[in-house]
């Protein structure tokens, strides 16, 4: 055998290994990823920050107001925005260097009350193929194409009777299969699907005369039967995909709430949901032939049920409480660890790190620890916006290696790429 064969095929395989590696890089298409979970795929990231944060590659500061957390998808990022009370819009920009390449308007800002606290864009549009689904503050459901054209669009409150909440519509739809999944409120249509192509309703849930809050559905398999479990103002629903059918419902977590915020997150037949002021807990579905109720595991004050949202990993659940981060064991809601942590965060979750943005603009990297809390860096991204009393509430995303942050009218965009000496 020819000697120089073998350093060859070992620096082959080292070199495939690596780009492997290297290459494991995930889009960021919809509300908290790709599974709506708050956690990407993506490896080879940073494991610690070095001083000062990751390199920041672009800042952007004409973003528009609002609070839309960005969809990432190949070379383009979608997000949600508004210049004044009369232009809310989605637009799309470049990653490369976060320049706006097109908008299109989509409504007003809602409710059409300008009293209301923080008014602005909140949906996060929801990336399908060549489309993507959004809804307007004011109640503007639209289908947009990848090159800024208004396919449909109707809106949900005078089309459905819908019914928001007083911090107006915060929703981004669903998309499964061919429904487009989202809440109007209001007792004849609480929650609608809609034929993605066309609009042409597909079924009207009425799931209760019930406000639309300000969470976004999640997808959950439970006793053989698909169901859309989603956050409504005076409680937790879960409903037939098929039909719409109300299969059950939870209002603990909803009790003296003015505002239910975070997604319910789904695990088997247990489902996590919960709001800052009523607390939260676990609760597991029960199904009986095509009955279905209710069995609470846990109920809690101290749960990570603030407005930055939770992730399960594993058997634990991680996420803030006012300016402390938690891990609880999800089925049982067993404390695990509890350290005071940047301000109140929004978390994402990848490569082993939970990334952290606080409501006042901090950035903060942990690592995944049921044991303790175990920092890895923190930065203040510069030239932050004057809020006022808003707070930073957009979440933290992670795509194709890279962390963006969005704030009032500025994004800024890091590289979190783990280097090669870093991989060996």
């Amino acid at each position: 055998m020819n000697r120089t064969i073998l350093p060859r095929v070992g620096f082959l395989a080292l070199s495939l290994s690596l780009l492997a590696y290297f290459s494991a890089a995930e889009d960021w298409p919809q509300w908290r990823g790709p599974n709506r979970d708050g956690i990407s795929k993506e490896i080879g990231l940073l494991k610690e920050w070095p001083a000062g944060g990751p390199k920041l590659l672009w800042q952007a500061n004409d973003m528009g107001d609002g609070y839309s957390t960005p969809s990432v998808v190949e070379d383009w990022i979608y997000l949600v925005g508004n210049e004044g009370p009369d232009n809310e819009f989605v637009q799309a920009r470049n990653v490369t260097d976060g320049k706006r390449v097109w908008s299109a308007k989509i409504g007003k800002v809602g409710p059409n009350d300008q009293r209301m606290n923080y008014p602005g864009g909140r949906s996060t549009p929801t990336v399908n193929g060549d489309v993507m689904y959004m809804i307007g503050s004011d109640g503007d459901l639209a289908c947009v194409g990848k090159d800024g054209k208004i396919r449909w669009q109707k809106n949900v409150r005078s089309e459905f009777g819908g019914k928001p909440g007083r911090w107006a519509y915060s929703e981004s739809p669903l998309v499964d299969g061919d429904a487009v999944i989202c809440t109007p409120g209001g007792a004849e249509a609480t929650i609608v699907a809609l034929n993605k192509k066309t609009g042409d309703v597909i079924w009207k849930s009425a799931a209760g005369d019930d406000e639309a809050a300000y969470s976004s559905p999640m997808i959950a398999e439970i006793g053989g039967r698909k169901q859309y479990i989603q956050f409504l103002q005076k409680g937790l629903v879960g409903v037939d995909a098929k039909n719409g059918k109300l299969l059950w419902r939870w209002d603990k977590p909803a009790q003296g709430s003015p505002a239910n915020i975070p997604s319910p997150i789904a695990y088997g037949d247990h489902i996590f949901a919960g709001s800052g002021r009523a607390g939260g807990g676990t609760i597991r579905i029960k199904a009986q032939n095509e009955a279905f109720g209710v069995e609470e595991k846990f109920f809690d004050k101290k749960v990570p049920a603030g407005i930055g949202g939770a992730a399960r990993i594993g058997e634990r659940l991680y996420g803030g409480s006012g300016p402390s981060m938690l891990c609880l064991d999800f089925k049982s809601g067993k404390l695990l660890w509890e350290e005071r942590s940047l301000s109140a965060a929004a978390v994402c979750v990848a490569d082993g790190r939970i990334y952290l943005h606080g409501d006042d603009g901090e950035v903060g990297l942990i690592e995944v620890n049921e044991t303790a809390y175990r920092e890895k860096g923190r930065f203040n991204p510069p030239d932050q916006p004057n809020r006022g009393q808003a707070k930073a509430w957009t979440h933290p995303v992670v795509a194709n290696g890279r962390l963006y942050i969005r704030d009032l009218g500025k994004m800024w965009c890091y590289d979190v790429k783990a280097k090669l000496s870093a991989a060996k």
